[in-house]
C-alpha cells in the first residue's frame, strides 16, 4: 500500500493510563487521527520541539541531532510501518552521503527526531484504517449517548483544547512580561511542560 503522510497534531494527557500521554497524529490529506500512547519523558521531548523551547542543556534527541549534523548524517524520513497488539513500530531512514540506512526505533523517539530534523512522517493506509479515528465534534458535544463521544481516543484529542483553556484561565492574572519571566524560570528549572503552556499563552496574546 502507498504511504500516508502524517503531521503531529499535539499531545494531551492520557485518560486511560496514569502518567502517560496521548500523541495525536493527523493524516495530511484527510480527517483521520491516530492517537499513540507515550511516556512522560517521550512526551516532553516531543513537546519541547513543538513549542520551540531551548533547554539550557541538550536533551538526548537534541544531542543526537547535533551528533548527526557534525558527521553529515541526515534523517530522510520516519516510517510507522506496523501495528501489532496495540503497539506501533517505526523505522528511521538515514543518509550519510554514501548510502541510506534504515534503523528500527520506538515510534515516540522516531517522531521526536523527525521534528528536530524537520523530515516527513509516513505510515501505511492499512495502519490508518486500523487505528485512525474521525472525530465528529457535533456528536461528541452531546448529539447522542453512544455515538463515540466517550471513546478514549476522541476524548484525548478534545482534551487538548479543554486543557489549554484551563491553562489560559490560570495565567490570566499575569502580564506578558511576567509570563516571560516565569517562562525563563521554568526552562532553567527544566520544567518543560509548564514552559510549553506559558509559551502558548504568550503567543496567543501576541496575536490578539
Amino acid at each position: 500500500m502507498g504511504k500516508v503522510k502524517l503531521n503531529v497534531l499535539g499531545i494531551s494527557y492520557s485518560q486511560t493510563q496514569s502518567g502517560a500521554y496521548a500523541l495525536v497524529l493527523a493524516e495530511e490529506e484527510g480527517a483521520r487521527r491516530i492517537p499513540i500512547i507515550v511516556g512522560g519523558f517521550e512526551a516532553q521531548a516531543i513537546a519541547i520541539e513543538l513549542e520551540g523551547l531551548n533547554p539550557p542543556r541538550p536533551l538526548t534527541h537534541d544531542l543526537f541531532k547535533k551528533f548527526s549534523d557534525s558527521f553529515g548524517i541526515h534523517l530522510i524520513e520516519v516510517n510507522i510501518h506496523k501495528l501489532e497488539e496495540g503497539v506501533f513500530f517505526a523505522n528511521v531512514l538515514f543518509d550519510n552521503g554514501d548510502k541510506e540506512i534504515s534503523l528500527d526505533a520506538r515510534t515516540s523517539d522516531a517522531i521526536a527526531l523527525a521534528l528536530r530534523f524537520k523530515c516527513p512522517i509516513y505510515t501505511t493506509e492499512e495502519i490508518v484504517e486500523k487505528a485512525g479515528i474521525v472525530l465528529d465534534f457535533e456528536q461528541a458535544s452531546g448529539g447522542g449517548e453512544d455515538d463515540g463521544a466517550n471513546d478514549p481516543a476522541i476524548s484525548r484529542e478534545q482534551d487538548l483544547g479543554i486543557r489549554k483553556h484551563a491553562q489560559r484561565t490560570d495565567m490570566s492574572a499575569h502580564t506578558v512580561d511576567e509570563l516571560k519571566a516565569i517562562l525563563d524560570k521554568a526552562i532553567a528549572n527544566e520544567n518543560y511542560e509548564k514552559a510549553s503552556e506559558i509559551r502558548d499563552e504568550i503567543r496567543r496574546r501576541q496575536k490578539e
